[in-house]
């Protein structure tokens, strides 16, 4: 165990408007059927703003923890689409909640949220006590709503934990890697909209996913039989299910909420741990792997044994 910790609190947060495929169809050369069929998404939420979700999750959480922003010893944010170049998106939510702590940024995109995670283990290491660790993105603020190519995966949204150093669980192992030579086929320029080559995405991200997850298997002495549940970042169900396939664990110890927000960046992996603790998915004493991927290209794996 790298440094004993438990979550104390989480929660997730969604913008109201929603985007349906039936939506999409009126204004895309798509089907509903096509999108379900490729992606495993049925609508998103859109019109979120990432400090603002950041905030509405972050107060949630802290409510769910039942402790007050004086107690937080660091905030971190991970996000890639706050609507500033500075200052960070975390003082933004420093200042809402009334902390008197530090608080940074993170932005390793669709990865972003395992980096801060990582992060936030580390500081406890040192001697911290409670870290509140946020994703949080707005990705239907940089989709071009006319390419059919990336309208159809994206969303908004929001999710956030609140560690605490003790317990019986936390931080196993992790690995976190980038393959920058492929940043070019993943990037939005300042002021532009995003661009993505799909196949060639979904090819580095299958790839890149599955050797960092044996890499971290491998580091923590277990195989994919040790996992109980699997936290993937949701981009596309195809891509957890080829992930799954390779590693051998089954598809149904993943966690899927991509059909309902779409990909939603750095928010995609705690609102999915969000919507896996409040309907009993993990438990107690759990290995639970995250696993993300974005550009970059960048990944971040990590395995933790649950506590709550």
């Amino acid at each position: 165990m790298i440094q004993p910790a438990r979550a104390i609190g989480w929660a997730s947060h969604l913008p109201d408007e929603v985007v349906t495929n039936d939506d999409l169809e009126r204004t895309l050369d798509t089907t509903d059927a096509w999108i379900r069929e490729r992606t495993g998404i049925s609508e998103r939420r859109v019109g979120g703003h990432p400090p603002s979700m950041a905030v509405t999750a972050a107060c949630e959480a802290m409510a769910v923890a039942g402790c007050e922003a004086s107690t937080l010893d660091l905030i971190l944010v991970a996000t890639s689409t706050t609507d500033q170049h500075l200052p960070a998106a975390a003082s933004r939510v420093h200042d809402a909640l009334g902390a008197n702590c530090g608080a940074f940024d993170i932005n390793a995109a669709c990865s972003g949220f395992v980096y801060a995670l990582v992060t936030a283990y580390g500081f406890l290491a040192t001697g911290m006590k409670r870290v509140l660790v946020v994703g949080s993105d707005a990705m239907s603020r940089i989709v071009d709503w006319q390419d059919r190519g990336t309208a159809i995966l994206f969303g908004d949204g929001a999710g956030a934990l609140v560690l605490e150093a003790g317990g019986d669980g936390g931080l196993v192992t992790y690995d976190m890697g980038t393959d920058s030579a492929s940043r070019h086929i993943l990037y939005c320029d300042v002021g532009s909209k995003l661009q993505m080559e799909g196949r060639e995405v979904f090819k580095v991200a299958v790839r890149s996913v599955v050797d960092s997850i044996q890499r971290a298997l491998k580091a923590a002495e277990m195989d994919a039989g040790d996992i109980d549940v699997f936290v993937p970042h949701q981009a596309n169900y195809r891509i957890v299910e080829a992930v799954c396939s390779r590693l051998g664990i089954p598809c149904e110890k993943s966690v899927n909420t991509l059909a309902h927000t779409g990909n939603t960046s750095a928010g995609s992996i705690p609102v999915a741990i969000a919507h896996a603790l409040e309907r009993g998915r993990i438990h107690d004493g759990d290995t639970v792997l995250l696993a993300g991927f974005g550009a970059g290209m960048s990944w971040g794996s990590a395995i933790v044994r649950w506590s709550a």
